[in-house]
């Protein structure tokens, strides 16, 4: 049986919506919960890819409550925190009122469509959303569109391992593990088991990879951390 928030298609951004409404309050909780703390390594990861200085401008689509947003921020950046839940920004704006993160600014708006123009910032990163669009590709490219030339392209996500046995294993963690998580501390089993059944449909890193290339990305890099359950993709946008 599909995932009550999984709707591939038109339905897509509303059931995903629906689903961060659920979860908004102890989506942090959860994060911590189910990957043992280390989210906040591979986020740490992506800011320093990310490479931003003072005066920087960065964008970060999908931003949810603001991890990577505020890590930017701290760096020196002016950044600008986008997402299309509502009450995911409401838990952000709630902590930047108890932050010192500088230049930051949290807009609600679609990471399909995203409303700044062309070659505008020098850092593009995404934190667990591209998979949850209803197109991966065109995410991608608008994250292309907006980077200034020269700009970086981070993206963090849920992988898909290449051993096919630790991958059986790991999916086996997303399928029993992580919903008990969700049922015990959101009290909504399905919230999680999303995550798996998105995850069946999300090509994850190494079609993302082939994808920035097609995109005249450089320097395109996967990291991978725990043997691919996890991996970051990174790319450049040309000079010329």
């Amino acid at each position: 049986m599909s995932n009550v928030f999984y709707t591939p298609g038109e339905q897509r951004a509303a059931k995903v919506s629906d689903l961060f409404a659920t979860i908004a309050r102890r989506y942090d909780l959860l994060n911590d919960l189910q990957s043992f703390g280390l989210h906040r390594l591979w986020k740490r990861r992506v800011v320093a890819l990310a490479g931003v200085k003072s005066g920087d401008r960065a964008l970060d689509l999908c931003c949810g409550t603001g991890d990577i947003a505020f890590a930017l921020a701290r760096q020196g950046a002016e950044v600008s925190g986008l997402d299309f839940s509502e009450k995911m920004l409401e838990v952000a704006r709630g902590r930047l009122q108890h932050a010192k993160a500088g230049n930051l600014k949290f807009i609600q708006g679609d990471a399909g469509q995203i409303p700044f123009p062309d070659n505008s910032f020098d850092a593009v990163t995404m934190g667990y959303g591209l998979r949850n669009l209803p197109s991966w590709e065109t995410g991608l490219r608008e994250m292309a569109r907006v980077a200034k030339p020269g700009g970086r392209i981070v993206v963090l996500d849920f992988g898909k391992p290449a051993n096919a046995l630790w991958r059986k294993l790991y999916f086996t963690h997303l399928k029993c593990s992580v919903p008990l998580i969700g049922l015990v501390f959101c009290g909504r089993a399905d919230a999680y088991a999303y995550i798996l059944e998105s995850l069946k449909h999300y090509p994850a890193q190494f079609a993302v990879a082939e994808k920035m290339r097609e995109l005249r990305l450089s320097d395109v890099q996967i990291v991978n951390f725990v043997g691919g359950a996890m991996a970051i993709n990174f790319g450049k946008k040309p000079n010329t």
